[in-house]
């Protein structure tokens, strides 16, 4: 199968491209297949993108466990658990407020985690359809 290529100085509405008319559709096929690309490029952006949120939460979940131990610590070795107490140590009294600071932090990781997996679902399903647009002009390719 040969390709018709003409090459006009103007562009029209009638399938010019920048002074080149494909009479197959072939710049069609390579927008597909560049769009493919583009989709897939964008779920494994992501993808990874969830990931960071996932680790960060991770992150934040253990650093918050170790602060818990150190404040449970520091109660012990004071002997005052009582965080209104005027003796209360220094140390737990900043840790405590850095480990709410953390689950502020994991909470709002938590939205933005909500959000990314939405928008996964969406580039997976653009990704889908483009896929399938272009498995079927593969296909017809091959038929004709």
């Amino acid at each position: 199968m040969r390709t018709e290529i003409r090459f006009t100085p103007y562009s029209s509405r009638s399938g010019t491209v920048t002074g080149v008319s494909v009479s197959t559709g072939v710049l069609r096929m390579k927008a597909r297949e560049s769009l493919v690309r583009l989709k897939e490029f964008q779920v494994r952006e992501k993808q990874r993108q969830l990931g960071q949120l996932q680790m960060m939460m991770a992150e934040f979940e253990r650093m918050t466990k170790d602060l818990e131990n150190q404040i449970v610590f520091e109660e012990k070795k004071s002997g005052i658990s009582d965080p209104s107490h005027f003796a209360y140590p220094t140390f737990a009294k900043a840790a405590r407020q850095r480990a709410d600071n953390l689950q502020v932090s994991i909470r709002e990781l938590k939205m933005q985690q909500d959000a990314a997996e939405l928008a996964l679902e969406e580039v997976q399903a653009e990704y889908a359809r483009a896929a399938a647009l272009e498995e079927r002009d593969t296909g017809t390719r091959l038929r004709a």
